[in-house]
C-alpha cells in the first residue's frame, strides 16, 4: 500500500518537472530511494531489502546502454531505478516493456507531427525516385529538429502506471 502512494508521488512529480523543464531532479529521485530502501528493508527484512536493491539495479541496467549511446537522460535513468528500488526487479523489467511500447508511440506521433517529418519523408521519397532512375540525391532534412528530445520520463511514467494496474495492484 505505502509503496504504490509512493510510486505514484514519485511518478507526478517526475512527469510534472520533466515535462515543464526536461529535468527529473535528484533531490526529488535520492529520499524516494532512501525512503524506497527503508520501507522495503523494514517491511520484508532482508529479503525485502535484497529485492529492493535487485530492483534498483534492473531498473539503472535497463536504460544504461541507451544513455550511454546518448539517447537517453541521466534522470531518466535514476527514475526508472528509483521505481525498481520501489518496486522490486519484476515490477521495473514488465514497466519497462510498456515504457519502451509508450516511448516508440510518442515518438511516432512527434515524427509524424512535426514539420521536419513532412521534409524528411519527401526527401526519402525524391531519393528513392532518384535511386530508380540511376541518380543519387542527397537526403535533405533538418539537423536541429532531428536532434530536438522529448521527456522520456513521461514514457517511464505511463509504462509503470500500465504495469501497477495490469499487475492488479490497488492503491
Amino acid at each position: 500500500m505505502i509503496n504504490a502512494i509512493l510510486l505514484f508521488l514519485l511518478l507526478a512529480i517526475c512527469t510534472v518537472t520533466d515535462v515543464r523543464e526536461r529535468k527529473i531532479y535528484n533531490k526529488v529521485l535520492l529520499p524516494f530511494l532512501l525512503v524506497s530502501l527503508a520501507v522495503n528493508g523494514v517491511a520484508g527484512g532482508l529479503e525485502g531489502l535484497t529485492n529492493s536493491v535487485l530492483g534498483l539495479l534492473a531498473g539503472f541496467c535497463i536504460l544504461l546502454i541507451p544513455y550511454l549511446l546518448g539517447g537517453m537522460g541521466a534522470g531518466d535513468v535514476k527514475l526508472l531505478a528509483v521505481i525498481g528500488a520501489l518496486m522490486g526487479a519484476k515490477f521495473v523489467a514488465l514497466s519497462a516493456i510498456y515504457m519502451a511500447l509508450v516511448g516508440g508511440v510518442f515518438a511516432l506521433f512527434l515524427i509524424v507531427f512535426r514539420k521536419s517529418a513532412k521534409q524528411l519523408l519527401k526527401g526519402v521519397f525524391y531519393s528513392l525516385i532518384g535511386l530508380m532512375n540511376g541518380l543519387k540525391i542527397p537526403l535533405m532534412y533538418d539537423n536541429d529538429a532531428m536532434k530536438q528530445t522529448y521527456p522520456y520520463g513521461v514514457a517511464i511514467a505511463i509504462g509503470a502506471a500500465i504495469q501497477f494496474f495490469r499487475a492488479g495492484m490497488i492503491l
